[in-house]
């Protein structure tokens, strides 16, 4: 195989090579029809015409005769062994009798986040499940630990604008090369052909390294969800479930079953979907059932609004093929069954919490489900909850002056240092007057006076001789 640049003229021998996970689809080769305005690959007497300003890489698998073409200012062909092109000698050829000008479509708009231009290519296991096996349309783009694949012997160009400046991959095989080291993915990138592959302002990244954690890790591209979401159009099927469920990570509603877990450091995701699928999801009655299975971030909100951090766990997803008010029982059934495992196993799962919600065509479901200890969780937080909505209301009650709350005064340290004097019984007559040392009355006739020396904690009276007392007494 060689490859022809249309500016450099260059040739380079590839290899073949296979890889296996998230697969692109579309190509920019020359015998895929469907890159053709004609909807057919050209024949010689046909003029092919490559727009003048699109950046383009077309790869090229066998020999072709024809009448003209018009290349690109910028652009390559990659030549595979006795691929090349012709000129049309005028002689009769069976089959092409237009002598049409044939177009190459446009690829510029073919993004790296569109979930349809890729398809998962699952362990063995998972084949024999029948595409039982499904993923959110976020983890449907390659995630930060996934491997990508370019088939060999096609041509491709990718649009990466993304909402992240570096988009990571475990590793890219492309052309018939596999990259599994940041040097190696570095020295491609610096080479003629990626920025011919690759346009936008996102920077694929390789890292080779897999997740690091047991009990899986998120897939990386909620930054980009809305992207995921544009590309699908958002044309989401008409439901006949009663309120139907939001998976994270999906655009569109879905009946059925999710169930979210809390697990602690003991859990293992793989073997816990391997259990899922041998004890539960392959049994006869859940054929119609189809299951996805990761780990995702939900975010976190004080009172449901002020927004916080977010937090793992692991959602499950079940939809199934039922119809009409059957529409998503055998769901239901299947979630039913995974709660009731978690209740008797959860804790050697390592599970420490499950919640189940439902939405189905039928009027009696709908419910809710969850484990014992999120149960009590739930009602921990409703409590609080509902005890910060009664103490706010109380407090704007008394501030707009519609309630009045009793005043508790307790003396204090405070008080005391601020009034050392207690205030002068309301009986007691005269004033102080330091001029004079006269002793007060006694209250009760007949009463002798004790003489004593005041101290702090008394109060000392004196008699002013310009008051009469038997004034006021008459």
């Amino acid at each position: 195989m060689k490859r022809l640049f249309f500016l450099l003229g260059v040739l380079q021998l590839l290899a073949a090579a296979t890889a296996m996970y998230k697969q692109w689809i579309p190509n920019t080769n020359f015998e895929t029809a469907s890159n053709w305005d004609k909807g057919r690959v050209p024949c010689a007497s046909d003029v092919v015409h490559f727009e003048k300003n699109k950046v383009i890489s077309v790869f090229v698998g066998s020999p072709h005769v024809l009448t003209d073409m018009y290349l690109p200012l910028n652009g390559e062909f990659v030549l595979a062994s006795g691929a090349g092109f012709a000129a049309f000698d005028g002689s009769w050829d069976p089959g092409c009798d237009s002598g049409a000008t044939v177009r190459f479509a446009d690829a510029e708009h073919h993004a790296w986040f569109d979930p349809t231009l890729w398809q998962p290519v699952p362990p063995n296991r998972e084949l024999e499940l029948g595409g039982r096996i499904f993923s959110v349309d976020e983890e449907r783009v390659p995630c930060h630990y996934d491997d990508v694949i370019f088939q060999p012997e096609t041509s491709f160009r990718v649009n990466v604008d993304s909402s992240q400046r570096v988009i990571h991959l475990r590793s890219i095989s492309l052309m018939g090369q596999e990259f599994s080291s940041p040097e190696a993915w570095a020295g491609y990138l610096g080479g003629p052909s990626a920025l011919l592959q690759f346009h936008g302002n996102g920077t694929l990244q390789v890292t080779g390294t897999g997740c690091p954690d047991k009990s899986g890790c998120a897939c990386g591209n909620a930054p980009d969800g809305h992207r995921i979401c544009a590309a699908l159009g958002r044309q989401c099927p008409a439901l006949t479930c009663r309120s139907p469920l939001q998976p994270l990570g999906h655009c569109c509603e879905v009946c059925g079953a999710t169930i979210n877990l809390d697990f602690t450091p003991e859990f293992d995701l793989q073997k816990y979907r391997d259990r899922l699928v041998q004890a539960l999801l392959s049994q006869p009655k859940y054929a119609g059932v189809r299951m996805a299975i990761s780990k995702v971030h939900k975010a976190r909100t004080f009172l449901g609004i002020i927004p916080q951090s977010s937090t793992p766990l692991i959602q499950i997803v079940l939809i199934d093929d039922e119809v009409g008010a059957q529409t998503g029982t055998a769901a239901e059934q299947l979630a039913a069954d995974i709660m009731e495992d978690i209740a008797q196993h959860g804790e050697a799962l390592g599970i420490s919490s499950g919640k189940m919600e439902v939405a189905t065509g039928s009027t009696f479901s709908g419910q809710v489900g969850s484990h014992a200890m999120s149960r009590i969780t739930a009602g921990t937080i409703s409590g609080l909850l509902f005890g910060l909505l009664l103490l706010g209301g109380i407090f704007f009650l008394y501030r707009k002056g519609k309630l009045r709350l009793p005043v508790l005064r307790h003396p204090s340290l405070w008080n005391r240092m601020e009034d050392p004097v207690s205030p002068e019984p309301a009986s007691d007559k005269g004033f102080d007057n330091p001029m004079f040392d006269v002793e007060p009355p006694s209250a009760v006739p007949g009463e002798e006076m004790t003489q004593e020396i005041a101290t702090k904690d008394h109060q000392v009276f004196y008699l002013n001789p310009l008051y009469d007392a038997s004034e006021t007494e008459t």
